[in-house]
């Protein structure tokens, strides 16, 4: 964890790069550092999923309208204003990143954190931390 999941209308894939924004937003999370100048999330961890909506329908349907919906889910322990910190820093990036399309046509953002506070199960392996915990 954390895991950045979005949730967009098909149509978005078109006319803007979808992995690019994945490869930004990953960036971004890495980039992030809380009041002690520590990195926020664990670059081993750090996971954005895309995925166009099978099915959906926008609004009343009769307009060339497109939706992202962005939910970060992340453990619990992080300060309020990391979670602004990172939310604002997310958010700049889907607006810059889409900022053309945006100004093409009506496209509703919509970005989310969630704060694991009370898990019931939460197994992990992974062949991936390991190359990032090193010594250096």
């Amino acid at each position: 964890m954390p895991h950045l999941v979005l949730l967009y209308t098909p149509d978005l894939e078109r006319d803007a790069d979808i992995s690019g924004l994945c490869r930004a937003l990953a960036d971004s999370m890495l980039e992030q550092r809380d009041e002690a100048g520590k990195a926020v999330f664990p670059t081993g961890g750090t996971r954005v999923l895309a995925y166009p909506a099978a099915h959906c329908t926008v609004a009343d349907g009769k307009g060339e309208y497109g939706f992202l919906y962005a939910n970060l889910r992340m453990g619990s322990g992080r300060s309020a204003a990391v979670h602004k910190a990172v939310g604002d820093n997310l958010l700049q990036v889907l607006k810059a990143r889409l900022h053309g399309l945006l100004q093409q046509r009506p496209i509703g953002l919509t970005l989310q954190i969630d704060e694991s506070t009370q898990q019931v199960y939460d197994a992990k392996h992974s062949t991936l931390h390991p190359l990032f915990n090193r010594p250096a």
